[in-house]
């Protein structure tokens, strides 16, 4: 497993460690709103990025490789998040490391993936694991008031902000 880390000195925080993760091929509002979130509950976070494989099993046809959307989303923290602690690991299933760390006190996830907190918290239980808080971002909306994803903007619908194209 490759983990990618880059680490700050954060502010006071509700938790020391989180974990989140997404795709995040084109990261858009929605994403930022999902690491804003936490980035400003926890001292570090942990991002489960999709790898490739783990991303064709569920479906999804990506623009960027593995390697471009790691590079995008460093660069995308370092603009947006500069003073954060955080590691990128590789995701090849649904949970990666928030599953086996027992450090990890929550799970930032969206509306939509929201369902698998229970299922994390049922895989940490099975290994002696407390069972993470469960952290819902709500979907950030676009102009036209459906939620803003990354197949709306490949399909030209809207930009990264929710903005008409």
């Amino acid at each position: 497993m490759f983990i990618f880390c880059w680490h700050d000195i954060h502010g006071v925080t509700q938790f020391s460690l989180v974990a989140t993760g997404g795709t995040f091929d084109i990261i858009h509002r929605g994403h930022l709103a999902l690491l804003g979130t936490a980035f400003a509950m926890s001292e570090k976070v942990i991002i489960g990025l999709t790898s490739d494989e783990f991303a064709t099993r569920m479906g999804k046809t990506t623009s960027n490789t593995y390697g471009q959307r790691l590079n995008n989303l460093h660069a995308t923290i370092s603009l947006e998040f500069p003073d954060s602690s955080y590691c990128i690991a590789r995701l090849d299933n649904n949970f990666g490391p928030a599953v086996l760390e027992s450090a990890v006190q929550a799970l930032v996830v969206s509306e939509e993936t929201s369902r698998q907190g229970n299922v994390l918290n049922a895989m940490r239980a099975e290994r002696g694991i407390a069972p993470a808080q469960i952290i819902t971002v709500p979907m950030r909306l676009a102009r036209d008031g459906i939620r803003i994803s990354t197949t709306r903007i490949k399909n030209s619908e809207i930009d990264t902000e929710g903005n008409f194209v």
